[in-house]
């Protein structure tokens, strides 16, 4: 038996995907074209425009909250001291 016909049975036409992970060139290309767009599309849900105009839209929906947060203990304040008032008048 000599050399030749000891490499005649290998098969070296394999891609380094096969030689190398196990599977074939095309599964390898579909499987990191998936992950490339899986990675693309939750980087656009995290820090897209939408998650920014939501950010935003809700920075100013707190700004709008502590301002009415503040108009009404300035009137709870008025009306309390209105009903305390009348609460002294009517006592007497």
């Amino acid at each position: 038996m000599n050399n030749e016909e000891l490499f005649e049975g290998i098969d070296d036409t394999e891609s380094l995907a096969q030689k190398y992970l196990g599977v074939s060139l095309t599964k390898f290309l579909v499987l990191i074209i998936l992950i490339f767009g899986a990675g693309i599309y939750i980087g656009l849900l995290l820090y897209g425009t939408n998650s920014l105009q939501v950010y935003l839209g809700l920075q100013d929906y707190e700004g709008y909250l502590q301002g009415e947060i503040h108009r009404l203990k300035d009137e709870n304040a008025e009306l309390q001291k209105e009903y305390f008032e009348l609460k002294e008048i009517s006592a007497k």
